[in-house]
């Protein structure tokens, strides 16, 4: 299993759009975030939706992003955040 993520750590969501069940949200894909947590390792569940075993398992972090740069029109107060659970396997050190 790779190493995880640390909270604090600025991590950018690929910009990858592949078909099929995939469980991170198109809004978020390409953006820049902090772990806010690290959630575990779990069984990947775009690999258990095709009947796969999941393995290896995936670590799950909690990140946090600003409203402010995943909508460009956002009109709340610049400190609002919204965070996303993510797999490792979408994330890379940003």
């Amino acid at each position: 299993m790779v190493e995880p993520f640390q909270p604090g750590d600025r991590v950018q969501v690929q910009a990858v759009y592949l078909p099929g069940h995939i469980r991170t949200p198109f809004y978020v894909r390409g953006k820049i975030g902090i772990v806010d947590r690290v959630l575990g390792p779990f069984r990947n569940p775009e690999e258990l939706a095709f009947g796969r075993s999941g393995e290896p398992k995936q670590y799950l972090y909690r990140v946090r992003f600003q409203q402010t740069d995943l909508w460009p029109d956002y009109q709340g107060p610049d400190h609002d955040t919204l965070n996303v659970d993510l797999y490792h396997h979408w994330l890379n050190p940003a």
